[in-house]
């Protein structure tokens, strides 16, 4: 079972979507399988059926991954040790003097575009446990990189 980690944020995102999914989504689906299955024909060949039934599945399938996630959830708030933890918004400045500031989430919620990096990825794994002034090395798949740590919070 591997844990999950989740800033409440992320955490009440995931609980809201599931919650979706279940009483909204699901009725959504049904009704269009029904108005399939009512148009009657060879269901075989029926194209708004077929896309009903890959729509459920893709639903089911979402419903049981964000309950494993749920259920192993670690609902975290960083930055209060001063270290760079999931959870922590950090400010860094790249070798060019660009300055970023990301949250460190778990891999459920990240979402580089939204400034929300996974834990996991290289940067996220560099910055682990690091506090402000530290210079680290970033090991990328495109090579490496240095930033230094402005903020921790």
């Amino acid at each position: 079972m591997t844990v999950q980690y989740l800033t409440p944020e992320g955490y009440k995102k995931l609980v809201e979507e599931l919650e979706y999914l279940r009483t909204v989504k699901r009725q959504e689906v049904a009704q269009r399988l029904h108005d399939a299955l009512a148009e009657g024909g060879d269901l075989i060949e029926n194209a708004e059926y077929e896309a009903a039934k890959n729509e459920q599945a893709f639903v089911e399938g979402r419903i049981q991954e964000l309950e494993y996630i749920l259920a192993n959830a670690r609902v975290v708030e960083g930055g209060a040790s001063g270290e760079v933890e999931v959870g922590s918004r950090v400010t860094v400045e790249y070798e060019d003097g660009t300055k970023e500031t990301y949250t460190i989430v778990g891999a459920a919620e990240a979402s580089p575009r939204e400034g929300l990096i996974s834990n996991e990825s290289p940067l996220g794994q560099a910055l682990l446990g690091k506090k402000a002034g530290e210079e680290v090395e970033v090991n990328a798949p495109n090579g490496s990189f240095k930033v230094r740590i402005l903020k921790v919070e």
